[in-house]
């Protein structure tokens, strides 16, 4: 029997999707691609007992697809999603001395995610590798994402990636899964979460709302392009870009305030009161949350990629693209600027006295940022870094992004603890509930899109209620059969 191909796509108007879906059969065989347009896609392999039931076995997932809104389609006449990789300029630092770095961990691509927390550190790269690693310097886990990393942001809890192929995967859990899909015409710069609710900043000035089903909210366009910059708490939306910072409403409804920053934005931060924008034209600015008043500036020697604080606001912290690193009091005054001794810092953050630094050689850089490490390093006197390895056995996690590649647990062996959800066609949309007593049964659940079927029921380790008034994933996802 000759090979037969069927190649569809779902290309939607207003950019909501952008995927192709391939079925082959060839003998008893049955392959599956699928993705982005554009993209190589992931392949799955089915094997049958004879040829009529492979060709069913196609037609049946051929059938499904064209029920969702795919199309035949010719490869290759659609083009790929925008992606625009961040192009920066990294020289030697100018400082006379070099941060008292204690560890650093080489991932080996530009890196630009980072997530500090009190167990532990998170670096995404270039190449769509993040790694978990521990505020000591070992590497416990690494996470094969399909794509670039733009960056990684947290949400209580959870841990996102938004990578280039504009999925945002939800770390938490041992397999990783899309949580977002974004729409294809949204070149992602930025992203921020809260509640569930994702914010997405682009290369055009625009800015994305996006709820905790993916489903679409509301957007504005801001005055500049090239959006590096997007914040969120439960007053506004700060969305920093080439024209400076605009705050929105939360719904979208109005603008709160703008105000033009010295240069263009290139990155943001945020505490209880204040947002901070680092700018082209060498500074880090403070604006208030309430008003957007200019209340402090802060003056580097180069263009800024990165800034952050201390808990309390007591210190700022900038890295430039001389990789150079600094500090500030509250007021603006420099109180020291060190080398990184590892590129141009693309972003970073404080805890417990140290400042984590991602840089353009595509390191995870730990900087003892204690007073008194300090001193000695203006002094000429730091710690010999360690280089940390990784090890040759060190867990890789990939996504799961179809119901073949979901592990299998029958009803007789659910985990004591395991909760049932369902997945439920509920008009044009696709909800996962609950089936196991004890939740709110209005509530839906945060699921992969890529994994639900109509009537599938899944049995996950738990369920956590999140503010927005739905239920998070704890733990890996089972297929009930």
């Amino acid at each position: 029997m000759a090979r037969e191909t069927t190649y569809l796509e779902l290309s939607q108007e207003d950019g909501g999707a952008h995927k192709f879906y391939e079925v082959t059969v060839d003998g008893t065989s049955v392959s599956v691609r699928y993705g982005r347009i554009g993209a190589d896609g992931q392949l799955q392999s089915s094997s049958f007992p004879t040829i009529e039931k492979a060709r069913a076995a196609a037609a049946k997932k051929v059938g499904e697809k064209v029920r969702k809104g795919y199309a035949p389609a010719v490869r290759g006449v659609r083009a790929a999603r925008s992606v625009t990789r961040r192009q920066v300029t990294s020289t030697p630092s100018t400082a006379r001395a070099v941060a008292p770095v204690l560890w650093r961990f080489r991932t080996g691509s530009s890196a630009f995610g980072i997530h500090v927390d009190e167990d532990r550190c998170w670096v995404g790269n270039q190449a769509g590798d993040v790694y978990t690693v521990s505020h000591e310097g070992e590497v416990l886990a690494r996470y094969s994402l399909p794509d670039g990393v733009k960056c990684l942001v947290a949400d209580e809890f959870w841990i996102y990636a938004g990578c280039d192929d504009g999925t945002v995967y939800d770390l938490s859990s041992k397999v990783p899964f899309g949580a977002y899909d974004i729409a294809a015409d949204v070149d992602i710069f930025w992203l921020d979460i809260r509640e569930g609710v994702l914010n997405v900043s682009d290369r055009n000035g625009g800015l994305t709302v996006i709820d905790h089903e993916d489903e679409f909210q509301w957007s504005r366009r801001s005055a500049g392009p090239n959006a590096w910059m997007v914040r969120a708490d439960e007053r506004a939306v700060y969305h920093g870009h080439g024209k400076g910072v605009t705050a929105y409403a939360p719904d979208g409804g109005r603008e709160l305030w703008h105000t033009q920053t010295d240069g263009s934005v290139l990155f943001g931060w945020q505490e209880d009161h204040a947002v901070y924008a680092g700018t082209g034209r060498n500074t880090v600015q403070r604006l208030s949350k309430a008003t957007g008043a200019l209340e402090a500036t802060y003056r580097c020697d180069a263009a800024v990629y990165s800034c952050a604080t201390s808990p309390d606001g007591r210190h700022v912290f900038a890295g430039d693209l001389a990789s150079s690193v600094y500090c500030f009091d509250a007021d603006g005054r420099r109180l020291w600027k060190l080398g990184t001794g590892s590129g141009a810092a693309l972003s970073m953050q404080y805890l417990d006295e140290r400042l984590y630094l991602v840089t353009t050689d595509g390191s995870l850089v730990c900087v003892d940022a204690s007073e008194a490490a300090i001193a000695a390093a203006r002094e000429g006197s730091v710690p010999t870094a360690v280089d940390v390895k990784s090890a040759a056995a060190l867990p890789v996690f990939t996504p799961a992004a179809t119901p073949a590649a979901v592990a299998t647990v029958s009803v007789a062996s659910v985990p004591a603890g395991g909760v049932v959800v369902e997945c439920v066609q509920q008009g044009q949309r696709m909800r996962v509930q609950v089936v196991s007593g004890g939740f709110e049964p209005s509530w839906n659940v945060q699921f992969p899109r890529g994994i639900r079927e109509p009537g599938a029921r899944y049995v996950v380790d738990g369920l956590h209620p999140a503010a927005g008034g739905f239920y998070r994933v704890r733990g890996e996802i089972r297929r009930l059969v």
